[in-house]
């Protein structure tokens, strides 16, 4: 039985900042004859995780995609299809993990058996990334509505992407979703029928997806490392605007961005009297192109940087550490005497 399917993201509608979720939106629909329903963020909503908005007011719009690559237009009242338009989709003003929280509860309430969140601009492998990541989060906020999730990142390796990778990466990105879907795995602690609560898979978008054998796919565990400064102070002239250049994508993207001035400031001067205004300015280049060696065989950081696509099975919270793991029989030997 084919799953009802709702499809997010944390890129926004298709444009420059979001070239996937057009193409993958019609392998699913075509190849596979998926029903997909899609609400999406109006604009880019990177590096923003789990969160949602509480004091906001959500609202939205329909968009109406066009071959062949997605742009479409945006109407405030749903309407018939005009010539040339595929679908409808909704979009919101509000957060990937938003989107998918009215998604389940306010539109489509009962009828979604699985949701797919991406295929982001960037990869989301490793657990620096996987924290900050919108496409995880609105994944992970579909696991905590107990509806089975998948998020999917296609990691950027080639600057610019050949658009001839983009068909491949759908394809095997629709093989990855139905074995997964028809093969859902098992989980003791999962919050669903003691399932695994969603999957973080990525996909190196290298010119091997182009190879009739095509890329190995390994079943992976996170890669853990941290990260250091994320923010540079800008300087007093510019300090007067409070909003900053949106990266386009993932972690992929972001170490581009490095050494680059934003238009609303440049690093401030040693000579300049301190301010308390900072930039988003990220320094993760050793997080992106780390040495192999470096990597643990088997995580998913080594499975993008030997090439192959990776599958990682996700709890849906903070893993716990037991300090004590001897004692699990009762809640008061657990207590703690000080």
């Amino acid at each position: 039985m084919s799953p009802r399917v709702l499809l997010v993201n944390d890129d926004g509608p298709p444009g420059p900042q979001s070239p996937y979720i057009y193409g993958l939106y019609r392998h699913l629909t075509t190849n596979l004859r998926w029903d997909v329903k899609v609400v999406v963020p109006s604009s880019q909503k990177s590096w923003i995780g789990n969160a949602f908005h509480i004091k906001e007011i959500t609202k939205g719009k329909y968009y109406y995609p066009k071959e062949p690559n997605g742009i479409g237009e945006v109407s405030s009242t749903s309407r018939p299809l005009n010539e040339g338009e595929v679908t409808e989709w909704v979009l919101l003003d509000g957060t990937p993990a938003t989107c998918t929280n009215i998604a389940l509860h306010n539109l489509y309430p009962g009828t979604i058996d699985l949701v797919i969140s991406g295929p982001n601009l960037g990869r989301n492998s490793s657990t620096a990334f996987a924290m900050s990541s919108g496409t995880i989060g609105a994944a992970m906020s579909s696991a905590l509505s107990q509806i089975r999730s998948i998020a999917i990142s296609y990691g950027t390796v080639l600057h610019p992407t050949p658009n001839e990778l983009f068909e491949p990466a759908d394809i095997l990105s629709g093989r990855v979703i139905h074995y997964l879907w028809n093969n859902w795995g098992k989980d003791v602690g999962g919050m669903r029928n003691g399932e695994i609560d969603m999957y973080n898979v990525n996909i190196p978008m290298i010119m091997e997806l182009l190879d009739p054998e095509g890329i190995d796919v390994h079943w992976t565990h996170m890669w853990r490392n941290s990260y250091g400064q994320l923010f540079k102070a800008v300087s007093t002239p510019h300090a007067t605007s409070t909003t900053r250049d949106v990266l386009d994508g993932g972690p992929d993207v972001a170490g581009q961005y490095l050494g680059q001035q934003s238009e609303h400031g440049g690093d401030i001067s040693k000579d300049e009297p301190a301010t308390l205004v900072f930039k988003f300015s990220p320094d993760i280049q050793p997080l992106i192109t780390p040495s192999v060696d470096s990597l643990p065989v088997g995580s998913d950081a080594w499975a993008i940087a030997k090439g192959h696509a990776s599958i990682t099975p996700l709890r849906a919270c903070f893993a716990h550490v037991d300090h004590d793991p001897a004692v699990i029989e009762t809640e008061s030997l657990r207590i703690l005497e000080l």
